[in-house]
């Protein structure tokens, strides 16, 4: 199996141990506590299950400022963005060697991890700038992406951590949320060799189900891991629960058997367009995947990236040898009148955009919301089914 990142071996953050686990449990209720943002909680998730393999907690500014300009720590270590513990207020913590991590989106704010404080500092404008800068390309206020990362605070703590909970991802996607270390295990068990991962945060239509079988036909792979984003979305996108529906339905009914698995991790979203499908594979060769289907506008909102700047990326500015994994760069699919088939847009030179047929997210949604199923040619039926569903009952 392919190796993970920077290592030999997986090194997942979570107190596995029961025994342990307990007693670091019972050390936590002691100890200084904090209420971190969500990001920084996706980010210890991640680290909990093995997806940011071999990182052992928070950055320190240096490192993170580093990361945001070369993919380097300041020790060389590559990883692809910031992973930073930013806080608005650290009176409840100063002078705390050992911290308590809460959760900020589950009741009650449970403890999440335990830190070993290495530092607290605070973050300059022109650090947040150059880091917002280099990993979302823009600072325009209105990305979700650089919001969000500039809604946090300004005062970074650093320090490894000890992971003792997946958030709510665990106990509200049970048959989905899987951690690196699950999915490692069970591509091992299916006795799949070529893994292809495939990236969504939306319902799987005709053509991304067939770009994966393209993908697959193309790579030889005798397995596809589907894998969705299970984390904070931006307005308007479709729910976990209904996008894992969707997709299930659309696996059992044209998928061979034992040839694709639908998992998903605990992130929110970054909408970094470049700098997230780096990320992105990073993690999918710690789960265990040889192939990342990377597409036209990957991780990308509003029109802040260029169609393939997340796959030209890997080619310009990924340090050489850093990644195994290997990347399956694909346009955009549609169904082609002319062949009556899915095609990639590039391979069909002689088509016009008449040729293919064409829908908006917009009138996708608006036709879903109207009860209206959209062609075959565009969408299976029965993932229509579920989704106009879905629709209607949120009405």
């Amino acid at each position: 199996m392919i190796k993970p990142v920077g290592s030999d071996e997986l090194q997942p953050l979570f107190v596995y141990d029961p025994d342990q686990h307990h007693e670091l449990m019972r050390e936590a209720r002691e100890l200084p506590s904090v209420m971190i943002s969500s990001q920084a909680a996706g980010n210890a998730v991640m680290m909990g299950g093995g997806y940011f393999s071999p990182l052992k907690g928070y950055m320190r500014v240096e490192d993170a400022v580093s990361v945001a300009r070369t993919m380097q720590t300041t020790d060389g270590l590559f990883f692809p963005v910031p992973v930073l513990c930013l806080l608005d207020r650290v009176d409840t913590i100063e002078g705390g060697r050992r911290i308590a991590l809460r959760d900020p989106n589950m009741e009650g704010n449970p403890i999440l991890a335990v830190m070993d404080v290495e530092d607290i500092e605070t973050v300059s404008d022109e650090q947040m700038a150059l880091m917002t800068g280099k990993v979302y390309c823009t600072d325009d206020m209105k990305h979700p992406g650089v919001a969000a990362f500039n809604r946090q605070g300004r005062f970074a703590v650093s320090g490894p951590i000890q992971v003792l909970h997946f958030s709510y991802f665990q106990d509200d996607f049970p048959d989905t949320f899987r951690t690196a270390v699950e999915i490692r295990h069970e591509i091992a068990e299916r006795g799949w060799n070529q893994v292809v991962a495939f990236q969504t945060r939306n319902p799987m239509h005709l053509a991304h189900e067939e770009l994966c079988h393209m993908a697959m036909d193309h790579l030889g792979c005798d397995g596809l891991v589907i894998h969705m984003l299970l984390g904070k979305l931006k307005a308007g996108d479709i729910p976990a629960p209904v996008r894992d529906a969707a997709i299930r339905k659309m696996v059992e009914l044209y998928f061979q058997p034992n040839s694709a698995m639908v998992t998903g991790y605990g992130f929110d979203m970054l909408y970094a367009g470049p700098r997230e499908a780096v990320l992105h594979a990073y993690f999918r060769q710690n789960m265990g995947a040889t192939h990342f289907i990377i597409g036209r506008d990957h991780a990308g909102v509003g029109d802040y990236y260029g169609a393939f700047d997340a796959q030209t990326i890997f080619d310009e500015e990924v340090p050489q040898g850093a990644l195994e994994i290997g990347i399956f760069k694909a346009d955009h699919t549609a169904w082609s009148k002319k062949l009556g088939k899915v095609v990639m847009m590039r391979e069909a030179p002689d088509h016009t955009k008449e040729d293919f047929v064409l829908l908006s997210g917009t009138k996708v949604r608006q036709m879903l919301s109207e009860g209206i199923a959209p062609p075959e040619e565009f969408s299976r039926p029965e993932v229509a089914r579920i989704l106009m569903d879905y629709y209607r009952s949120s009405k």
